[in-house]
């Protein structure tokens, strides 16, 4: 047991460091769609985060609560896209 908690907790380590990497971009970026895509890469990992919590501690409103912040992470990356396309028009 203690050998699969060490994994997880390897892996939850892992993921933090992976979030740093975009989130200095995000903070950094150029341009507006690197910043939009550098969100969206964070929120991949903490979607991954919330699986492997799940896993973990073998509770089910993990994954649960992943899915839902998995949909609404994508539905604003496409209202994002649409609004920047939609200005990008309009010069």
């Amino acid at each position: 047991m203690t050998l699969l908690l060490n994994f997880f907790l390897i892996t939850a380590v892992l993921i933090t460091i992976f979030i740093l990497m975009p989130l200095f971009r995000l903070i950094t970026g150029p341009t507006i769609p690197d910043r939009v895509i550098a969100l969206d890469t964070i929120n991949t990992y903490i979607v991954a985060a919330m699986i492997l919590f799940g896993a973990a501690f073998e509770e089910i409103i993990y994954i649960d609560v992943a899915i839902v912040y998995a949909l609404l992470s994508y539905v604003a990356t496409l209202y994002i896209a649409k609004y920047i396309e939609r200005r990008a028009k309009d010069r």
